[in-house]
Formats: C-alpha cells, structure tokens, sequence
C-alpha cells in the first residue's frame, strides 16, 4: 500500500535522482538501489556518541545550556549530539540524544550565522540531507551559512530511535491490497492495520507518546540555542515545512527567516489531506503522462490522450493485485499492483526520474515490474539486503499523532470513495494507507489552529504541481500564517528551490541572505 501520508520526505530523491545519471534528456534508466555515496555512509557512523554536555541535564534551563561539542566527522563536515528531553513538562525523566551535523561557512568573513534544515518525511534523516548540502544550496548560501542538519526525536541516528515492524512485516504491509473491492480484501487490509499499530504499540510504546511534531519543533529551539543562534533561520522542504510552521507558531520572537518549501496545509483533516494528496499525484502523473504519449515509443500510447493513458495504468495495476508481474530482485518481493503503484508515485517526485518512470512502465507492460519495485523500495527507503530505515514507522507514528483521525470504518470506506472520483488512480490507495491511524494506541493532538502572530515574514513556497504537497497546501499555509508571503513555481516535481528555477533559487537566497520578501504570490516560471 502507499505509504506517503503526510508529505513525503523530499530526502529520499537524493539517491534516486543520482541514479538516473546524466540530464534528464540523456539520463539512462538505472536501477534506483545504488548504494548511497561513501561520504553519507561513513559521516552517519561517525557521528561521536557522547552528550553535548559533561553531565545530562535534568532542568530546562539545563537542556538550553547545552553547548555542542564538534568534532570533524567526513569531508569539511562537523558532527556532534544534542539532548532533548522525552517531555517538555517532566525535563527530569527520559531523553533523547540527536545527531546533529554541520558543514561550516565556506567565507568565514562573510558568514551570517547557522541555517537548519530539514528534509521532511515525517522520518527523513537531516543529517543525510545536509551530507548533501553542496549540491542542495547554492554558492551564495554556503559561503555564508554553516549548514545544520539532525535526526529528529525517533528518526534514524537519534537514541532511542522509533521501530515498530520487522523487514519481512514490512513487505508484507507494503504489498497489501490498498484498493478493497471485495469483503475479503478489505478485511486483509484491516488486518494488516490493526497489526501495524500493534506492533507499535508493542515496540515502541514508550517513544509513541513524544514523537509528535510540537516535540519536535521546542527541540528546534533547543538546537538553536546549542548553536549559540539567538533566532532561528531555517529551511525545511515537504514535512519540514510542518516542522517550522509549529516552530514559529510556539516561539514566534525567535525567528529571523523560515523558508517552507513544498508546505503542509496545518488545518487539513487526516482524511482530507490524504485526499488532496491524491489529487495531487493525479495532476503530476498526468503531467508526465501528456509528456510521454507526445512522443514515440510511450508505453502509455504514443499520440493517445492523458486519460487513455491513465486508464492503461489503471489496468495494468488491476492486472498486478490478481497476478503480479515478474521480480528479478529475487528477494521475495511480489510486483503486485500495490508495489508498481508506490514506484509510479516515486518517480514523480522528480522530473530527472521521468525517463527511469518511462523505462519502468515499458517492462511492466511487458511483464517485468523489477524497475518500479526498485523505485517503490526508494521511496520507503528499503535497503538491497532487505532491511529498512525506520522512516515508514516514524511517518507512521508522527502523522497518526499529529492529527485527529475517525475511529469509524464507516467514516473510511466513505472517504476511500471521495478520494477514488476526486483521483481515480491514487486516491483510494493514499487513503487505505493511511488506515492504521484508526487503531493507533496514542490519542492525537487537536488539530492545531497556527498564526504564529508576531513572527516576521515568513517564505512559503509552493510547487504548482507538486504531487506529494499539493500547492493549495501553500496557499493554505500562506493565509494561515500571519506574516506568510506566498511564492509559486510553475514546474513538476517535488518542493522548488534548487530544483530547475533559477528565479525560486534567487528569491530564496535573498530572504536567507539579506531578509528580503518576495512579492507575495508572484509565480516563478
């Protein structure tokens, strides 16, 4: 089933893009699970394990106090770890420690100060993102910025960090049949939910409690007072973007500039987020599919139409849920309909990945779904040998706490049909996927009602066809927020800066470098 349900982490594109080599004209199809580049591998197990401080604190003031303790991990880069307490209320009890990683200003004489940044998820690993941090920012960024990231509470290098489900469990969640059509399949996938947030409930029960995102954010302000910042500037992309926006709405005073890219609309419903999700990667994969079909050999139908060439994707995944296709991996992996969907949803993440996406529809047409497997298992961050990251439990755990969600089947199976007309290919399987949420055994927090008054403009950006983070989700966000300024990219893919606009990129460095807005709701080409 498809696991994206609170805006996927933008993070996992840094290896799929990588794969498929070269521009996006010339790009080879590849297989998406190459290892990532020794760099990202050595720096993540270099990251020093003792505290920031001499002795753990057990007061608030204690944890402010902290003062990171630097040492040089890979490549230019600084590592060190951060305490958090498990509750804000009761500083005294358990904690956490977070990786945390820097890379210096390349001027010193020209630095500003520290930019933290977050890659989304919820479960994407910061420090992953900033080992990447040369090719994500530009020059004029890096030479006056140091750039931070961190494993928030829970995700990858934190201590502890959130598991909830074994490898083998995991695949078989994921090759669930998302799109009931029968008793009996709903029924599997009921089953399936109630034991994912058992499992949960099980593993983890003492981290679930701690894991949402206001957490997270007064850990944001923890790191920024470790950093010796006394306001924050920060970028975060996707989930990220969830993260700064409880940030300044719980410490307004402490912000210099927030750039929130691919942004979350706060107000949304689980369900109706789930359902804007879909229309989303509806109008990305049809953009890809107007691409395709206007050139020859498209597996979709050279010289067809958008929705024909939908309609041939709906089939060939009907086809997979009763007789998956062949799987090379050889790993037991079934190429069912469930799987060659989350690989479709991938690919759109990025436009470099179009010609990967077009190489992964020929051959499943032609039997084999070893390539859309392949970009599937990226997306959940699955590894060759068949273990996975922990980034499925966490979105799993953040986002069925971080919102209400009904209890009633009745109230799933009504929306599962809102969001099948609203986006006939993917929205039943976003929402189905998001079924755990009704069997979590950890309350939500109420819904929030964000303005962050008193916070200086904030930059949200948006994508006009972002399929993870629909841009009704940043115009959203943009009138919700008492400072927000709106800006827009007329491009596919996920989130916008350093992602093919030179006119997102200029405006983003100039709020970061020199505060200065953009005019609100102007539109990037």
């Amino acid at each position: 089933m498809i696991r994206i349900l609170g805006a996927v982490l933008a993070a996992a594109l840094l290896g799929m893009t990588a794969c498929s080599g070269g521009s996006p004209a010339t790009a080879a199809p590849m297989a998406p699970t190459a290892p990532a580049a020794p760099a990202a591998r050595s720096a993540a197990t270099a990251l020093p394990a003792r505290a920031a401080a001499p002795a753990p604190p057990d007061t608030l003031a204690g944890y402010y106090a902290q003062r990171l303790d630097w040492q040089p991990c890979d490549h230019g880069f600084q590592c060190a770890r951060l305490l958090v307490p498990f509750s804000y209320s009761q500083p005294g009890g358990d904690r956490f420690s977070l990786p945390v990683i820097k890379l210096p200003a390349a001027d010193p004489a020209e630095r500003i100060g520290a930019l933290v940044i977050n890659p989304g998820g919820p479960g994407g690993s910061g420090v992953q993102y900033a080992l990447s941090a040369r090719s994500e920012f530009t020059p004029r960024v890096l030479d006056r910025f140091d750039i931070v990231g961190f494993d928030p509470r829970g995700v990858g290098g934190s201590k502890p960090a959130l598991r909830c489900m074994s490898a083998p469990d995991l695949d078989k969640y994921f090759e669930t049949d998302d799109t009931p059509s029968d008793p009996a399949q709903l029924a599997a996938l009921i089953t399936e939910s109630k034991f994912y947030a058992a499992e949960c409930a099980r593993n983890a029960s003492g981290l679930l409690p701690y894991i949402g995102t206001p957490n997270a954010a007064r850990d944001l302000d923890v790191l920024r007072a470790a950093l010796g910042e006394p306001k924050l500037t920060y970028l975060g992309k996707s989930y990220g973007t969830f993260l700064g926006t409880w940030y300044a709405q719980l410490f307004p005073g402490r912000v210099r500039a927030l750039v929130l890219d691919g942004a979350v609309d706060p107000d949304s419903s689980g369900l109706d987020m789930d359902i804007n999700q879909a229309e989303g990667f509806e109008v990305a994969f049809r953009s890809f599919a107007a691409s395709c079909v206007a050139k020859p050999n498209c597996p979709l139908g050279s010289g067809a139409g958008v929705s024909a060439a939908v309609a041939k994707l709906q089939g060939l995944i009907s086809r997979a849920n009763k007789a998956p296709l062949t799987n090379s991996l050889a790993d037991g992996q079934q190429a069912d309909g469930s799987m060659l969907l989350t690989g479709v949803a991938s690919a759109l993440y990025s436009k470099s990945l179009w010609p990967t996406l077009q190489a992964a529809l020929t051959a499943a047409f032609s039997g084999d779904g070893t390539l859309l497997v392949e970009l599937a298992n990226f997306l959940m961050e699955r590894n060759p040998n068949g273990t996975y990251s922990n980034l499925a439990d966490v979105d799993t755990a953040v986002s069925c706490i971080d919102r209400p969600w009904p209890r009633s089947l009745t109230a799933w199976q009504a929306a599962a049909a809102a969001a099948g007309r609203a986006a006939p290919l993917f929205g039943a399987s976003i929402l189905w996927g998001s079924l755990p949420c009704a069997y979590w055994p950890v309350p939500a927090v109420p819904a929030p009602q964000i303005r962050a008054a008193g916070a200086p403009p904030v930059l949200v950006v948006g994508n006009l066809r972002d399929p993870a983070t629909p841009f009704q989700w940043a115009q959203a966000l943009a009138r919700d927020l008492a400072s927000g300024v709106l800006l827009g990219w007329n491009g596919d893919g996920h989130t916008a800066y350093m992602e093919g606009s030179s006119c997102v990129d200029n405006a983003v460095d100039g709020y970061l470098i020199s505060l200065t807005v953009p005019r609100d709701s102007s539109i990037c080409p």
